[in-house]
């Protein structure tokens, strides 16, 4: 980001934090102009890592029934189900929408199980679960908290929401997170069919960066 929306930005932020009695989250809007996204192979389905996290601690659930998995989960602060739960979580609506709290992860084993008890309620939602490669889940679970995914909803409207992080974190942080979803966007759309960025917190009025 060049170095006057970057000072943009960081007083942005330095006006607006604080003001709220909860951490108000940092949120991006991006709209695009000369694609159709109507058209399948327009339509947004990235996952963006961001460099610098979320700002906020991020609930993960994994599927497993390997106690090697589970337990390194339990101990990375993730949830565990197992693959007998899941059809009980299926029959319970309580559990269902629990789940929507969660990034989830699974073990490639019982992705055929989430799929057939789960698929119908977390597919449309775009929640099914990531498959888990390999034995050690930690790699997985940071990745998993720290990554945002940006998907065309609703009738592929020209415009995306994100969350790229929190106000208590530093200016700085946020610039290298918003450089890297704009990065992505650009290699997907292109720069030239971006038409315009926007940034705000929670309970803020909008900031136009670009």
């Amino acid at each position: 980001m060049e170095q006057e929306l970057a000072n943009k930005l960081s007083s942005f932020i330095q006006e607006n934090k604080g003001k709220r009695k909860f951490t108000q989250s940092v949120e991006l809007a991006v709209n695009f102009s000369g694609v159709d996204f109507s058209k399948q192979d327009n339509r947004l389905n990235l996952e963006v890592k961001l460099p610098n996290g979320k700002g906020k601690q991020l609930n993960v659930m994994i599927f497993a029934d390997d106690k090697n998995i589970a337990e390194k989960a339990k101990s990375a602060g993730a949830k565990v189900s197992s693959g007998a739960e899941i059809q009980a979580i299926a029959n319970d609506k309580a559990k269902l929408t629990e789940l929507l709290n969660y990034e989830m992860l699974a073990q490639p084993a019982l992705m055929p199980t989430v799929a057939r008890f789960l698929g119908q309620f977390l597919g449309p939602r775009n929640k099914m679960p990531k498959p888990l490669i390999g034995t050690d889940p930690m790699r997985a679970i940071s990745e998993t908290a720290n990554s945002i995914y940006l998907r065309s909803k609703g009738k592929y409207l020209p415009t995306i929401h994100c969350m790229i992080g929190m106000e208590n974190m530093e200016p700085a942080q946020l610039i290298t997170n918003i450089d890297e979803v704009l990065n992505s966007l650009y290699k997907k759309v292109g720069k030239q069919n971006v038409k315009s960025v926007y940034v705000k917190l929670t309970m803020s009025k909008p900031l136009r960066l670009m």
